[in-house]
């Protein structure tokens, strides 16, 4: 396809100054440099084409995906504040009422196990509004007076549960919108999310908790409930066949704008479509499972994902669980607002430090290597995130076990949150950059191993804290990541790691239901 041609086909994009996102838009103006610069994925004039939407559409649907993988973090978190009137209400321990927060994380590691398939196969659109409205009915199910620890926890795991396809079927979502150039910025937003949800839990947590704790369950319910409303109306279906789409375009000259291909797709699917997707793969139910087994085999992947889950991430999640310990003299809402320093944290990396930045670092890489772009070119965002973050985790250990003034704890965890968001945009970026035709399951990889890795820190972290303070305790964990997460990038460097990723899934792709499409009409 000629530059000239790739212009005509939508193949620059408005949001990067460098062209238009609509079929049929005016490319007057455009760079040299833009007007023979190819866009990733192979573009088509297709106006149901989720990359060929309006500006508008696309970011209301980023909002969508972000405030579902916020209230995925945000749902572990905000009870943790109340953990002294859970305690009171099931007669239990501190430790008990933590594995509460590890239950929830338990569940949100199998809701991408058992959705990725069906969101292949029926589409995003409909396993999203399902999994929100399991999501309202598991959370006030959370605020049920007179129920055990058991039943109080088997509702948490629930909660997780459906709350999990926020990772790997929202990340897909962004995927299906964006082009490769976008993925930094628009990932970071996504990531972001995330890491906000993680801390605004604790510190609203806090305050809703001088209620009780039951209306701590209730706001999170009216919270997934808002976000359903949300889906249903303004939710399209983004699961789209371009494989059959390029391949007709490409045999009979297609024009800007021509809908001749007979073949449902995003917005002419039913209102909620519950048929299998014509024109993608269909894997079986079981098969992500399988695929997740499967993907152990690739070093690019196992080693960034389980070098930051286990080297820098873990040490999030220890962080929250211990801050109602860590100042137990405070009332409630003040322990709330401890979450302060991350949240400001998360937000200011974002602005300053995070997708934009990784995306100006990947280009002006790439002008250096004749235009070319790689994933590992992500990775370099990794090492300040890692030092900040460790600088982050020793500080503020210290700070608690020394005894000195709560704002010197708000700055390590400042600098840890802005670390930590580095690190999280890095990641997620890299992998998805490294197998773009598998961003899905890599996503289902990364959902779940980070989810089992926050289901496990509740058991350990109280007693860790317990035989050797929180100095020794953060002071390690901050080792931990200023040394062996930098050795991991530079491992990740070599590009001996560069093993494709080929599943069974894979073998119809090329030829992928061109019966579906009917011959061309003479």
């Amino acid at each position: 396809m000629s530059s000239k041609m790739t212009i005509g086909h939508g193949g620059f994009d408005q949001d990067n100054g460098i062209g238009t996102s609509s079929p049929g838009d005016n490319t007057h103006g455009l760079s040299e440099e833009a007007a023979v610069k190819p866009r990733v994925p192979t573009p088509t004039n297709d106006v149901l084409d989720p990359l060929n939407w309006s500006t508008i559409m696309k970011y209301n649907i980023i909002a969508i995906v972000c405030f579902f993988y916020f209230l995925l973090t945000y749902l572990t978190t905000a009870p943790v504040p109340s953990f002294s009137l859970l305690e009171k209400q099931f007669d239990a321990s501190y430790n008990q009422v933590n594995w509460s927060f590890g239950i929830s994380a338990f569940g949100l590691a199998f809701g991408p196990l058992v959705t990725s398939s069906l969101a292949e196969t029926y589409g995003r659109r409909v396993v999203t509004i399902v999994s929100t409205s399991t999501a309202v009915l598991a959370s006030g199910c959370t605020s049920i007076k007179g129920q055990s620890i058991g039943q109080y926890m088997a509702a948490r795991f629930f909660q997780g549960f459906a709350a999990g396809p926020a990772a790997n079927v929202g990340l897909s979502i962004i995927n299906d919108i964006s082009w490769e150039h976008e993925r930094g910025f628009r990932i970071g937003l996504w990531a972001m999310s995330a890491n906000i949800g993680s801390v605004l839990g604790g510190l609203l947590g806090g305050f809703i908790a001088t209620v009780n704790q039951y209306w701590v369950a209730y706001h999170v319910t009216i919270a997934f409930a808002f976000l359903l409303v949300w889906e249903v109306l303004f939710l399209p279906e983004t699961q789209y066949p371009r494989t059959v789409v390029v391949e007709y375009e490409r045999q009979r000259g297609v024009s800007e704008g021509d809908s001749s291909l007979d073949i449902q797709r995003t917005k002419k699917l039913p209102w909620l479509n519950i048929r299998k997707i014509p024109g993608v793969p269909h894997p079986k139910p079981w098969e992500t499972l399988i695929t997740f087994c499967k993907l152990w085999a690739y070093p690019r992947l196992a080693i960034s994902v389980c070098g930051y889950i286990f080297l820098h991430y873990w040490w999030i999640v220890a962080l929250l669980t211990m801050i109602p310990a860590a100042y137990s003299e405070y009332r409630i809402q003040i322990q709330g607002l401890f979450f302060t320093g991350p949240l400001i944290g998360v937000i200011f990396a974002e602005l300053f430090c995070s997708g934009r930045l990784s995306d100006h670092i990947v280009t002006r890489l790439s002008q250096r290597n004749g235009g070319i772009r790689t994933p590992e070119m992500r990775l370099w965002l990794g090492y300040p995130g890692a030092l900040l973050s460790a600088v982050g985790l020793a500080v503020w250990g210290a700070s608690v076990q020394m005894g000195w003034h709560w704002i010197v704890g708000q700055v390590a965890l400042f600098l840890f949150a802005v670390g930590l968001q580095a690190g999280n945009t890095t990641l997620t970026t890299y992998i998805v950059d490294s197998y773009p035709e598998h961003a899905i399951e890599v996503i289902t990889f990364y959902s779940v191993v980070i989810n089992m890795s926050a289901f496990i820190v509740p058991w350990y972290i109280y007693d860790w804290t317990d035989a050797v303070g929180y100095g020794w305790c953060f002071g390690t964990q901050a080792i931990v990541c200023a040394v062996c997460l930098p050795v991991t990038y530079l491992i990740l460097q070599g590009r001996q790691w560069n093993k494709p990723i080929v599943l069974t899934s894979d073998e119809p792709r090329n030829g992928l239901q061109m019966e579906n499409i009917e011959p061309e009409k003479t």
